[in-house]
């Protein structure tokens, strides 16, 4: 696998017109893959993505099973901004125990268990503000690693939107992804349901952004 990463060219207006939801930057990733755009939707293998910021600059981050290709990653970004690191060696580094910086965006949404016996899944609800920090616990826990209390914390809320629907769908609809991000220290406490995490993501709308958990161990 491999974790690349180039930074947006947000000084270009023309590319952040283009830019205008988040089904935008999911069609520019999966652009960045064009051997993988003549496969079905269902073989295709899955991206995780981020948008960090970093000082006064914005970086895409993108975790998948093969390389993208740099031409196409570098359409909205700064040319020769584009890298590549084999993420494979870096799983095979971890181990229990590890403690590390982390960063993860979740969306912030719970099915909720329906009384009518007849439907398969409840209804999808925004988790509420007071329970944000035991929604994350809560992953934490689903995915082998233990965060403290006092060592988390939420840094950023946001309401943002994609189409659903084809570009000449007449029925094509706005929805919204709420999400949050969490950053903190966190230590490994299973490492194959952990690795799991990290390769596989977190949570729902991953498509869109949400469940890419980064991690910087500290030594």
């Amino acid at each position: 696998m491999y974790l690349s990463k180039v930074e947006i060219d947000i000084n270009n207006r023309k590319k952040m017109r283009d830019l205008k939801h988040l089904g935008c930057y999911h069609g520019w990733i999966e652009d960045s893959f064009p051997n993988e755009r003549e496969k079905t939707k269902d073989k295709r293998a899955r991206k995780l993505w981020r948008i960090d910021k970093v000082d006064q600059k914005y970086f895409l981050l993108i975790l998948s099973e093969k390389k993208p290709d740099y031409e196409k990653l570098e359409k909205y970004g700064l040319k020769n901004s584009a890298t590549s690191k084999d993420y494979d060696q870096f799983l095979d580094s971890l181990e229990e125990g590890t403690r590390a910086r982390f960063r993860i965006k979740l969306n912030t949404v719970k099915s909720h268990s329906d009384r009518n016996k007849y439907k398969k899944r409840g209804r999808i609800l925004p988790v509420a503000l007071d329970e944000l920090n035991s929604f994350f616990l809560e992953k934490a826990l689903k995915n082998g690693f233990a965060v403290k209390d006092d060592e988390f914390s939420i840094t950023k809320r946001d309401e943002e939107f994609f189409m659903h629907g084809d570009e000449n769908d007449k029925k094509k609809s706005e929805q919204t992804i709420l999400s949050a991000t969490y950053e903190g220290i966190l230590k490994i406490t299973d490492l194959e349901k952990f690795k799991q995490g990290l390769v596989n993501g977190i949570g729902k709308k991953k498509a869109y952004g949400c469940g890419f958990l980064t991690i910087i161990p500290i030594k």
